[in-house]
């Protein structure tokens, strides 16, 4: 009797034992399964941001600085301009753009309106100096800002550039030679050696240029 009793009492012992084991298993797995969760929803949300962040600068609806998109010959279309193997000889002049945003400057890419298989609009860019080139194969069109912007695919009105809007003491001025310009920069033309400025931040931040020293035979 006392035997079997003591085998009663270790079989118990093992059979709580086995209890403890599966119940610490379950936490186990259950806490890993929560933690696996966790870091894969925080993943995907931090890839996720990342991701909106670099399709919004893409976009040109984000911070600057501001990517050359992909289908800026198409864009360059869409704005009314003329997209040809050859440049265009009727009309042959030079801008120069400078965009500053809180005193600091931002790349104008190269390439705007330039299409990868040698294409190019009668309005483009070739380097990274702000310079812009219109080309034109024939006389009497006029050529405005708003025009690169969308080749650029970067918004531009009156009271924002890109993702930047006026606010908090922050405001978008243009100057054109150095003088303010009012109204909407997008309809701002571009004329030969004409200097255009555009400026975000807060009054006084950024020395306003006006004129630029274009490279001779330009």
């Amino acid at each position: 009797m006392g035997r079997e009793r003591a085998r009663d009492r270790i079989a118990a012992a093992r059979a709580a034992e086995k209890r403890r084991e599966r119940r610490r298993w379950i936490i186990t797995f259950a806490v890993t399964g929560v933690l696996v969760v966790l870091i894969a929803g925080g993943v995907f949300w931090t890839l996720r941001g990342r991701h909106a962040a670099q399709a919004a600068a893409a976009a040109g609806t984000g911070a600057p600085p501001w990517a050359r998109p992909a289908d800026t010959a198409a864009r360059a279309k869409a704005a009314g301009l003329a997209v040809t193997t050859m440049e265009g000889t009727a009309v042959h002049f030079h801008t120069h753009l400078d965009v500053l945003v809180d005193g600091k400057p931002v790349t104008v890419p190269a390439d705007l309106g330039i299409a990868g298989t040698g294409a190019l609009a009668e309005l483009h860019t070739h380097d990274t100096t702000g310079v812009l080139h219109v080309e034109a194969p024939a006389k009497g069109k006029e050529y405005t800002l708003g025009q690169l912007f969308q080749e650029w695919h970067v918004r531009l009105t009156a009271t924002a550039i890109g993702g930047l809007r006026d606010g908090g003491g922050r405001t978008l001025t243009a100057y054109v030679d150095g003088k303010k310009t009012p109204g909407d920069p997008a309809r701002i033309a571009l004329a030969p050696h004409r200097e255009i400025a555009l400026v975000f931040g807060r009054p006084g931040t950024a020395k306003i240029p006006s004129r630029y020293r274009f490279p001779a035979g330009l």
